[in-house]
């Protein structure tokens, strides 16, 4: 509502998987998720604000990852779609096409996949409901 500038992540993380934690099954999350476990399964950001996920250099997630914003420095293994923002950092490896509407990759960032633009009409999904 007063904020200006709709590309920016948010700061606050709501939710944390630590470093020791694995989770076997999907992940819908609201507000920001940080990842410094593992995740076996989607993640998608629930409800109709914009999430913000944050992988670490220790994270890993292997399943499609749906969100509005994503920094990610750990392993993906599958497709990310980033409807906002994407940030990948120097130790990040994805493997997967990556959909993004803006995107920051950092020198030593590798994607094993296609960099696919999102341009307005395909940014925002459909409600299925």
């Amino acid at each position: 509502m007063f904020s200006k500038n709709r590309q920016k992540p948010q700061n606050r993380i709501d939710t944390l998987i630590g470093a020791e934690t694995v989770v076997e099954g999907d992940v819908d999350f609201g507000g920001g998720l940080r990842v410094d476990g593992a995740i076996n399964g989607n993640v998608n950001e629930a409800g109709s604000k914009p999430g913000t996920l944050v992988l670490s250099e220790h994270g890993r997630i292997e399943g499609s990852i749906n969100v509005s914003h994503a920094v990610i420095n750990g392993i993906v293994v599958g497709p990310l779609r980033a409807s906002e923002y994407v940030e990948l950092q120097a130790k990040s490896r994805v493997t997967g096409d990556v959909c993004y509407k803006t995107l920051e990759m950092h020198v030593g960032a590798v994607v094993e996949g296609k960099l696919i633009y999102l341009s307005e009409q395909t940014s925002r999904p459909e409600n299925e409901d």
